[in-house]
């Protein structure tokens, strides 16, 4: 029997899923959790079979709990399932060791094949983000300043980016201050900006 973890703020999303899942695999056993902290507490109790994972949960440090997941349980297949933009975030986190970026706006028939690709032990990567990946190696695209940025500081500029706070992000994923304002400070001078206005322009000309 298969056994399903679910990581999504949405119930909505959660229930959608279930009802396919239930519908495909009979019998299975599916679980749920709003945020990281309460998968990490379901990973502590169970193996599951895959891991659907949303990547923009509130009070939830997703990049650091795909990073706990490879490190506890390196057996994990995780397929991130996200509105977030594709040509940002799917290479990072397939990177950091997800199986597969599937977009919420997928076909039911697409869904169903990351699922199965995943489980069947193969990554999964949709047809529009293969295509770019090959027009960019073959056009020499210049590089993105964004990739220069450490997991966690992408993490922080993405939050930056939604309006947060640097107290408001030192809540979100557990930090201090002071260590969310350092890694702002780095990611400025990285990206060579002085302010958020600079920084917002910058993610918009490379479609953050």
């Amino acid at each position: 029997m298969k056994r399903f973890l679910l990581v999504d703020d949405h119930i909505v999303v959660r229930s959608g899923i279930q009802g396919l899942l239930s519908e495909i695999f009979k019998p299975c056993e599916i679980h749920e959790a709003g945020d990281s902290e309460s998968a990490t507490e379901k990973l502590k109790h169970h193996q599951y079979d895959l891991i659907m994972m949303d990547i923009q949960m509130p009070n939830s440090d997703t990049m650091g709990l795909m990073e706990y997941i490879q490190v506890r349980y390196p057996d994990a297949k995780v397929l991130i399932f996200s509105m977030s933009a594709e040509n940002i975030y799917a290479r990072r986190f397939i990177k950091a060791g997800a199986m597969g970026f599937l977009s919420k706006d997928s076909s039911l028939d697409e869904i169903k094949k990351a699922i199965n690709m995943v489980l069947n032990n193969r990554k999964y990567i949709s047809e529009s983000f293969a295509e770019m990946l090959a027009d960019a190696s073959f056009a020499g695209t210049p590089d993105n300043p964004f990739d220069k940025l450490s997991p966690r500081e992408f993490e922080i500029t993405s939050l930056l980016l939604t309006g947060q706070s640097v107290s408001e992000i030192s809540k979100t994923l557990h930090l201090q201050i002071s260590t969310v304002g350092t890694h702002k400070s780095r990611v400025f001078e990285k990206l060579k900006v002085t302010n958020i206005l600079e920084l917002k322009e910058l993610a918009n000309s490379y479609k953050l």
